[in-house]
């Protein structure tokens, strides 16, 4: 049994289904658990009393600590699926900074030398969204101009879009990554709300690569993220499990490419 918790998410719930899929021929069945168990160490206590054969984690906040947890309890192999390997576990990393360089490169090219930096302000995205903003700061340091970059708060409501708009408005910010495609198709109505033209005003880039984004006009250009087949996890887990004693697996498990449309 493998159990394992997974935000949801278009990007995620194809992937976990393919995952899914690839279990059963392994003997394998797949618990999908919530990520509403407190801390990572928290999480890894609950786990551990289903006792589950093998763990792949998302839940941020997971520390060495909560994998010797589960190890103790009897599970043969832990993969964490995040930005940042944990000690003792098989490490499959997905770079967030990866994303907000992607997008920064493209506003720069596109000549946008004040950015807008969206930060949810769940906290439960922190370990998604400060590592974009690290990227979006890290390409604006390699233009050799200066640019600013401007952290900017949202709640998922339109109130708080609407003030994000406003604060955009104020520092006169000529391009805007939006965290994900959601968060800017939110700041995007709110945009068009006041008047202000995407692209000639303000460019704006989300991520994601969501259909629902093509129903809009501009439609939104995006950050592309693409992981390997669920069946590549599979072949990890039953590989560990197999041979417990091997190393511990460490790879890069996503890449990032930008798709251009008319909002930038």
């Amino acid at each position: 049994m493998a159990g394992s918790t997974v935000p949801i998410g278009p990007l995620f719930s194809g992937f976990y289904r393919e995952f899914q899929d690839a279990l059963l021929p392994r003997g394998c069945t797949g618990v999908l658990l919530g990520t509403t168990l407190g801390s990572g160490d928290d999480a890894a206590r609950a786990w551990a009393e289903l006792r589950p054969t093998a763990v792949v984690s998302l839940t941020p906040g997971l520390t060495a600590d909560g994998v010797r947890i589960l190890l103790r309890s009897g599970t043969r192999a832990v993969f964490t699926l995040g930005p940042a390997p944990v000690r003792g576990a098989h490490a499959l990393i997905m770079d967030q900074v990866e994303v907000g360089l992607c997008a920064a490169a493209h506003l720069l090219e596109r000549g946008r030398r004040r950015i807008g930096v969206v930060m949810p302000v769940d906290p439960a995205l922190e370990p998604f969204s400060g590592p974009r903003l690290d990227g979006v700061r890290a390409a604006a340091a390699a233009a050799g101009a200066e640019v600013l970059v401007e952290p900017l708060p949202l709640e998922y409501s339109e109130a708080s879009a609407a003030e994000l708009v406003a604060r955009c408005r104020e520092l006169s910010l000529d391009g805007l990554f939006g965290y994900n495609d959601e968060c800017a198709m939110l700041v995007l109505r709110a945009l068009q709300d006041v008047g202000t033209d995407v692209p000639g005003d303000v460019a704006l880039v989300g991520a994601d690569d969501l259909l629902l984004g093509r129903l809009l006009r501009p439609r939104p250009t995006s950050v592309r993220m693409r992981l390997p087949g669920g069946g590549h996890l599979a072949d990890l887990v039953d590989g560990a499990l197999t041979d417990p004693g091997a190393a511990l697996v460490r790879q890069d498990l996503m890449t990032v490419e930008l798709v251009a449309r008319d909002s930038s």
